[in-house]
């Protein structure tokens, strides 16, 4: 999810064709995936898990079984090991194969693995909730950082700054 002014969000993976989109942009996808509905959903539900993670990471809870779970599940889907292939013009050569009937299980593959090495890595005491309400982001502090991007950092300052605004005319 993006935010968009007024504190709205527009869900990049709300429909197959944006879906399609971020996976593209992300080289997670050829440019001709088309993914249906069922596996927009099973991509979303996927992305909620993880944020699940997230937030039990920075909020120190134990973490979900149904997250670790599905987490677990999408890293098991694809091949971990580059395949031997042939061509005429280059000869032997290794890479992963993803044939299309494959790609979401990849793209399910690549998103749950990089969680978990965030979530297990050295970065993951610098990962925090996005201080700007209400965002569901999550980043990696740097410094002062507290917002995942501009925007929210602009609206938290705006709301401050309304707050005192209107705490003073009451008082």
């Amino acid at each position: 999810m993006s935010g968009a002014p007024g504190g709205h969000f527009i869900d990049l993976l709300d429909t197959p064709a944006t879906a399609n989109r971020w996976l593209i942009e992300r080289g997670l996808a050829p440019a001709d995936v088309d993914l249906q509905e069922m596996c927009t959903a099973q991509l979303r539900s996927l992305r909620e898990q993880i944020r699940s993670l997230l937030a039990s990471r920075v909020d120190g809870h134990p973490a979900m079984p149904a997250a670790l779970a599905s987490v677990n599940d999408a890293l098991t889907r694809a091949p971990a090991a580059s395949l031997l292939h042939w061509d005429p013009a280059r000869g032997l050569y290794r890479a992963a194969s993803h044939p299309t009937t494959q790609i979401v299980d990849h793209a399910f593959a690549v998103l749950a693995a990089d969680a978990a090495d965030l979530l297990t890595g050295p970065a993951a005491a610098r990962l925090t909730a996005c201080g700007s309400a209400p965002c569901n982001r999550y980043l990696l502090r740097h410094g002062r950082r507290h917002w995942c991007s501009t925007r929210c950092g602009d609206r938290a300052r705006a709301a401050r700054a309304y707050a005192r605004h209107t705490q003073a005319e009451t008082d």
